[in-house]
């Protein structure tokens, strides 16, 4: 068995030079009034930095569009006062020896029919549809994608000014840019929508647009999932050559690493392959289709998966050990590992983890969720 002291070890991701293998995950908070990020957001991730966590992925911060999202109390990655308020989020990180980056984000038509943020302005995305099917908003006209593009780039510029050291866009969970990789919200009929490699596109362009706005020294990350914020069976890609027909051109495009989100790290991505194939990861099918770095995610060191608040989540989840992780790890499944829930009860797990003071570790529950301290 590899000891855990394997994943204590430096990484370079791009340019960036980080510490260890830990990343902390993206987790949506509602804690920024007025899009801003206040010195209580600084703490909230100055507390991971300085519990050893190498690289913070911040939670999913509004895009310059006024349909980017529901939430008047999520942060913005624009305007003045949201920008100075990220200046000092980032200054406390580095100051802690930690690197960050921001995950850039629009939610499409999971914002919703009733707004708080914006209410004037409709909901958008590829077809009009929510990922359980209904209608909502309006489609996006080809016109509509050009400005969606550019505030995407706006975004990114504004990351790099601000001091972050990378970012990552958010093409998972139902949002706009997994919308339009998902057929049932992709009904396009021009040339974003149809096939697989036209339903690629659009999120192509997106990187293409980011990456020539920060230029080649500045890394970004692509998170994306098979599941759905309404559909934990849900598949983009049915088997490994059409997860290589959705990455490529996400590649091509400029991305450095990716960041596949699972419900469970350990779970076979194509069981019905059989085999070893058959118990590879998603993560690892992600490294092995592409050859880029890669963050595992999902339920790591827990005993239960994140359900999301759904039936049956009791909302306690206790530390189980990281055996399978890091049999994955020496398998070269991933490169980095992020850490959700484990780090909303404890911003201290990595070193007490990597210390061997596991019996340390705070057992989280859904007050963790709650508050977010």
């Amino acid at each position: 068995m590899t000891d855990v002291r394997a994943l204590d070890t430096p990484y370079t991701l791009g340019t960036l030079e980080l510490a260890n293998r830990f990343a902390m995950a993206p987790m949506t908070r509602r804690h920024s009034p007025g899009g801003i990020p206040g010195p209580e957001v600084a703490e909230y991730y100055a507390r991971r930095a300085r519990g050893g966590t190498a690289l913070l992925i911040t939670e999913g911060t509004y895009v310059p569009d006024p349909a980017a999202g529901p939430d008047t109390d999520v942060p913005r990655l624009h305007g003045e006062a949201q920008l100075a308020g990220w200046r000092q989020v980032v200054e406390r990180v580095h100051a802690e020896g930690g690197k960050i980056i921001p995950q850039l984000w629009h939610l499409g038509s999971s914002r919703g029919a009733e707004p708080a943020h914006n209410p004037e302005v409709a909901t958008v995305s590829p077809s009009g549809l929510a990922t359980n099917g209904t209608p909502v908003g309006r489609e996006l006209t080809t016109a509509d994608l050009d400005g969606l593009i550019a505030a995407f780039a706006e975004a990114a510029a504004n990351a790099k000014a601000v001091g972050f050291d990378g970012l990552e866009l958010h093409g998972a969970h139902g949002y706009l840019l997994d919308q339009f990789l998902w057929g049932p919200t992709n009904r396009r009929t021009d040339a974003y929508g149809g096939p697989l490699a036209a339903r690629t596109r659009f999120p192509a362009e997106v990187v293409a647009a980011v990456r020539a706005e920060v230029g080649p020294d500045f890394p970004i990350v692509y998170r994306f999932s098979q599941w759905k914020d309404a559909d934990f069976a849900a598949r983009i890609a049915d088997d490994p050559a059409e997860l290589e027909e959705v990455l490529t051109p996400l590649v091509r495009a400029g991305v450095d690493a990716l960041h596949p989100s699972t419900r469970r790290h350990y779970q076979a991505a194509f069981p019905e392959l059989g085999g070893r194939d058959g118990e590879l990861g998603l993560a690892g099918w992600t490294k092995k289709v592409t050859g880029l770095p890669v963050i595992t995610v999902g339920s790591v060191g827990l005993d239960s998966a994140f359900l999301g608040g759904t039936k049956g989540d009791n909302g306690i989840a206790q530390f189980s050990g990281v055996e399978r992780l890091l049999e994955q790890f020496e398998a070269g499944e991933f490169d980095l590992v992020a850490l959700g829930r484990t780090l909303l009860s404890d911003p201290e797990w990595v070193d007490k983890v990597l210390s061997g003071r596991t019996d340390e570790i705070i057992t989280y529950t859904n007050d963790h969720r709650r508050n977010f301290s």
